[in-house]
This record gives C-alpha cells, sequence and structure tokens, in this order.
C-alpha cells in the first residue's frame, strides 16, 4: 500500500467519522424545523381566530347599537304619544302599550347582546395572549435551528446545545400557549 493511499483511507476515515459525529445534530435540526413549522401554523391560526372574533364582537356591538338606537327612537315616539292631542286616545294608548312592550323586549335583549360582545372580546384578547406566546415559541425555535445549524460549518458541538437551549425556550413558549384557556 502506498503512503497516497494510506493517506486518503484516513481522510475518508476521519470524514465518516465526522459525519456520524453530525448525524444527531442534522436529526435535531430536522426534528427543530418540524416544530417551527409546527409552531407557525398555531400562531396563524391563533392570530386567524382572534380577528374573526374581533369581527364578531364588532358585529354584535353593532347590533346593540341598532337595537339601542330603535330603543331610543320608540321612547321619544311614547313620549310624544303622551304629550300631544290624539283624534284616537284608545288608539293612541294602545300603540303606547305596544311599544312598551317592544321596549321591555329590548332590554333584555339589549343586555344579552352586550354580555355575549363582551364575552367575543375576552375571547379576542385570549386568542392575542396565546399568539404572543406561539410567535416567541416560533422566534426561539427559528433562532435554536440556525444557531445549530453553525455547528455543522464549524464543527463544535457549543452551538448544538446553544441551539438546542433556544429551541428549548421556544417549545416552552408554545406549551405555555397551549395551556392557556
Amino acid at each position: 500500500m502506498e503512503a497516497n493511499e494510506a493517506q486518503e483511507l484516513q481522510e475518508h476515515a476521519e470524514h465518516g467519522a465526522h459525519e456520524s459525529a453530525m448525524r444527531p445534530v442534522a436529526l435535531t435540526m430536522t426534528i427543530l424545523a418540524v416544530l417551527v413549522a409546527l409552531t407557525t401554523v398555531m400562531g396563524h391560526r391563533t392570530h386567524t381566530e382572534a380577528v374573526l372574533n374581533q369581527a364578531k364582537a364588532s358585529d354584535t356591538w353593532n347590533e346593540y347599537q341598532s337595537k339601542k338606537i330603535r330603543a331610543y327612537n320608540t321612547e321619544l315616539e311614547t313620549s310624544l304619544l303622551n304629550v300631544v292631542a290624539v283624534a284616537n286616545p284608545d288608539g293612541a294608548k294602545k300603540l303606547a302599550k305596544s311599544y312598551a312592550d317592544h321596549q321591555a323586549k329590548w332590554a333584555d335583549e339589549l343586555k344579552e347582546l352586550s354580555i355575549h360582545a363582551q364575552e367575543l372580546e375576552g375571547e379576542v384578547a385570549l386568542a392575542e395572549h396565546k399568539a404572543k406566546f406561539f410567535d416567541l415559541g416560533e422566534a426561539l425555535l427559528e433562532i435554536g435551528l440556525v444557531i445549530t445549524s453553525v455547528t455543522l460549518l464549524t464543527r463544535r458541538r457549543a452551538y448544538w446545545f446553544a441551539g438546542m437551549a433556544s429551541s428549548l425556550g421556544g417549545i416552552i413558549s408554545v406549551l405555555f400557549a397551549l395551556s392557556l384557556k
């Protein structure tokens, strides 16, 4: 065996040893990439949930306002019927009674709409709070993935451990977001 062949075999063996030493790093990067993708999807869905609930809350408050205006206008008409002399007093009393019935019905509806809108606003706040933790988790996982990839270039395991530490922070953030109810 010549000296060149022996040196080539030694380099090949060393290269193979480096590759097998980097397999756990590559596996870590693959797992982190999957976690980043999942966290991104969960974060986007949570942001979408917040937007949809905000739209529902706005719609509910708009309905509340329209019923409130209708109730106010009916109250004004009732007051006007009581003040103005009318040709048919019995008809005016019946109309005033009908208005009073509507007022009672609308008062209950207004209370229900207000409660429902406030519940929706609470859901918006919760979704936004959860989304912040998903966003933080996504950022930390991406940072961990990038730092871990530096290990492949430098062959220094310190980057691998630093990347895993950042990723652990991201995982904790995601788990916290999932635990919020």
